[in-house]
């Protein structure tokens, strides 16, 4: 693997860590894995860092699929905000908002945002400054036993 594909942290506030990873289909499980790896530094509950990966699995799924804009990273940026509160921020340079949608039974796609709102306190998003992007985030309450 090329240096230019690894991924590497950019600056974030002591409670956090933020990453910027090509826009790829493994961004995906790389993803998952550099957040799981902050989930036991931080001893997050299994409960909440189980929902938190899920979660994120779908924001940079529909960053990879959906931002196609050549040559641009997705952000994800993972954050305590309180001893309660975690929240997770996936950041592209596509132009659209997300747009939550009602996925008949027998689609194969669309429940991703679905998913989000139904598992979480909070969620919502926003155009990035300079109008290049959008940052898709959400958060979870923080409760439960401490991972191992």
């Amino acid at each position: 693997m090329s240096p230019s594909n690894q991924p590497y942290p950019t600056t974030a506030p002591a409670d956090g860590v933020e990453w910027r990873l090509p826009r790829h289909p493994r961004t995906v499980g790389r993803t998952r894995t550099l957040f799981i790896e902050q989930a036991k530094a931080w001893q997050l509950p299994r409960d909440t860092a189980e929902t938190a990966t899920l979660l994120l699995s779908e924001l940079v799924t529909n960053a990879v699929r959906h931002s196609r804009v050549p040559g641009r990273q997705i952000g994800a940026r993972f954050q305590l905000l309180s001893a309660t509160v975690l929240r997770v921020e996936v950041s592209d340079a596509g132009n659209g908002l997300p747009v939550l949608r009602r996925s008949a039974p027998d689609d194969e796609s669309g429940r991703g945002l679905a998913l989000v709102e139904a598992l979480s306190r909070a969620w919502g998003s926003y155009r990035r400054p300079y109008s290049i992007g959008k940052t898709v985030w959400f958060e979870l309450d923080v409760v439960g036993p401490k991972t191992e």
